[in-house]
């Protein structure tokens, strides 16, 4: 993906200045860390506060090259949409969706797709409002405020209705956002309720970070950076991940190490990273068959 660069430009410090003098949204308390700005740290993103980054290098202290994962976990997302849209897919929905960063979605999908329609769906009110200001006067994109642990809400929204036909392929993201749901939530069932509707020729992408070789130290370092932001961090083994793709052929390599996925394999081929992270794209072939 030559649009988007290979290497991280380090963030300033987390106790950067000028949080004070910041507009805070309408729901948001800055003092709990959000998994969205957190993300949008590592990217090396502005649109964070202190307890995000502060939470954020918590996590970065046992996984160095964490900042690098998180762009390797967006040329994932960029190359699921080449894939899904080389095939012909034309419509999707970016579930989980995150602070915007270029390239998106759409913008993606429409080097490919022109007239590619996109939903992007979001719990935090930030990521909401700046995705709603981004797509103010865009044809054909819509970014709504949803939870995915409630998908029959994003189901009946009138922008979902307005662009996504359910009747033709789609194009379903789930990147970097399930190990952010309990096993009490059913992210299984979640994955099922958009599936069972998908056409065939539908596909699903996901990644999610795994605890399958995984240092001990490493992951109670990642779930206490996360325990006081509004969504814990979930680890699952492979074969669990493996599952949330329940009835869908994977595409090659199947699931894979997200640093695995082109430009970063030769990166991380003498140093692997400190945390596993998991991605796959699969496609959907028939209809269940109904009893």
């Amino acid at each position: 993906m030559h649009w988007m660069a290979d290497s991280t430009t380090q963030p300033g410090p987390w106790w950067r200045c000028g949080d004070e003098d910041r507009p805070v949204p309408a729901g948001i308390d800055p003092a709990i860390p959000s998994p969205a700005r957190m993300y949008d740290y590592y990217l090396g993103g502005k649109d964070n506060y202190a307890a995000d980054r502060a939470a954020a290098e918590k996590a970065l202290s046992v996984v160095p090259h964490g900042r690098d994962i998180a762009q390797a976990n967006r040329h994932f997302l960029a190359h699921a949409v080449v894939l899904m849209a080389d095939h012909g897919i034309r419509q999707f929905i970016d579930l989980g969706t995150g602070i915007p960063t270029s390239p998106s979605v759409h913008e993606v999908a429409r080097l490919i797709q022109p007239d590619a329609r996109v939903l992007y769906v979001d719990n935090d009110p930030i990521v909401t409002v700046h995705n709603q200001a981004l797509l103010a006067n865009s044809t054909g994109i819509r970014a709504i405020g949803g939870d995915i642990r409630q998908p029959y809400g994003i189901f009946t929204s009138p922008e979902l209705e307005q662009l996504i036909d359910f009747d033709q392929p789609v194009g379903i993201l789930f990147v970097a956002v399930l190990h952010f749901i309990p096993d009490e939530d059913d992210p299984e069932a979640i994955i099922k309720t958009f599936t069972t509707n998908m056409a065939p020729g539908s596909y699903l992408a996901l990644s999610h970070i795994t605890s399958d070789g995984a240092d001990p130290k490493v992951v109670a370092t990642i779930q206490d950076a996360y325990a006081q932001a509004s969504a814990p961090a979930i680890f699952r083994t492979r074969s669990q991940i493996r599952a949330l793709f329940a009835e869908l052929e994977l595409e090659p390599p199947g699931l894979a190490e997200v640093t695995g996925w082109f430009p970063f394999a030769k990166s991380f081929s003498a140093q692997p990273p400190a945390l596993g992270f998991l991605a796959g794209v699969g496609r959907k072939t028939t209809r269940p068959v109904t009893p």
